[in-house]
């Protein structure tokens, strides 16, 4: 008799198991928020500093770069394979400067963060609510992160609610850095207490030490990925120097020639692709949208 009870009890905590994994818990969201091709686009726009700019934007920059390059190069070239090698490098330049814009600034930034950071603890440390400790970085703290806090200082003055002006700063912060500042500023806020102190200091001893070991590691892998870029750029400027006479290179507008550049091309993208994925540190994810 022992024997089928146990055998009944492991079957029915096996399916509880079982179960558990299948029924949501009271009150859980089911869908999380998907963050695509053009939200990232989005983030690094305004991380680049190119506020006013939007995707279309940017997309359309890529389209006009595609069409005058192909022009210009089928006009002096004649040959047609060429011409869309060349305008489709054009039109990748746009995304790609904002996106070394946005690096650059983001590392800038990832400089600046603990000073914001400490100018924060200063201000609750002197007495003043949290609101208005936010609200003096955009006179007091470091230059480049001024505007953003600025216009948290007047929607906090127009409207009162702290919540819906912090979400708004993240909008304009579009920062990694920022949301984690943010969501630990609302979690204090909500729950209060003494440790406020103590948790600005944490989080500015954890942004120093990121900032300063990801800046060791950046300089010393920098080399892989300038290699990697001389190394895709090197027979593009090959080509684009013998298509300065169209009879070397007439032999490209024939089947076997779209064949070679087509490969070519491919293999220069799966390299440097594969180059920098291998010497590029990850970089920080915005995970608390």
């Amino acid at each position: 008799m022992t024997g089928p009870a146990l055998g009944l009890l492991l079957g029915v905590g096996l399916f509880l198991v079982w179960w558990s994994c299948w029924v949501p818990e009271p009150g859980r969201v089911m869908t999380a928020a998907r963050v695509g091709p053009t939200d990232r686009l989005r983030d690094e726009l305004v991380q680049a500093g190119f506020t006013g700019v939007s995707v279309r934007t940017l997309l359309s920059a890529c389209v006009i770069a595609f069409l005058a390059v192909l022009t210009l190069v089928l006009a002096t070239v004649r040959v047609a394979p060429i011409a869309v090698c060349f305008a489709l490098m054009a039109a990748a330049l746009p995304v790609a400067l904002v996106r070394r814009r946005a690096r650059r600034r983001r590392a800038r930034l990832r400089d600046l963060w603990p000073d914001a950071v400490d100018n924060i603890t200063s201000g609750v440390r002197a007495g003043m609510a949290l609101p208005e400790a936010l609200a003096q970085l955009g006179t007091r703290g470091p230059e480049e992160l001024r505007e953003p806090f600025v216009a948290f200082a007047d929607d906090y003055r127009l409207t009162g609610r702290f919540h819906d002006s912090l979400d708004r700063l993240k909008e304009r912060l579009s920062d990694p850095v920022g949301d984690r500042l943010v969501e630990s500023l609302r979690i204090a806020r909500e729950v209060g207490g003494t440790d406020l102190g103590h948790l600005l200091r944490t989080l500015s001893g954890f942004l120093r030490e990121d900032a300063r070991t990801r800046a060791e590691l950046e300089t010393r892998q920098s080399w892989t990925v300038n290699a990697a870029r001389l190394a895709v750029a090197a027979p593009w400027v090959v080509l684009a120097m013998l298509s300065t006479n169209p009879e070397s290179v007439r032999a490209y507008s024939t089947g076997l020639g779209v064949l070679v550049l087509g490969a070519g091309a491919l293999v220069t993208a799966v390299a440097y692709a594969a180059m920098v994925r291998i010497g590029r540190l990850p970089e920080d994810e915005r995970v608390l949208r």
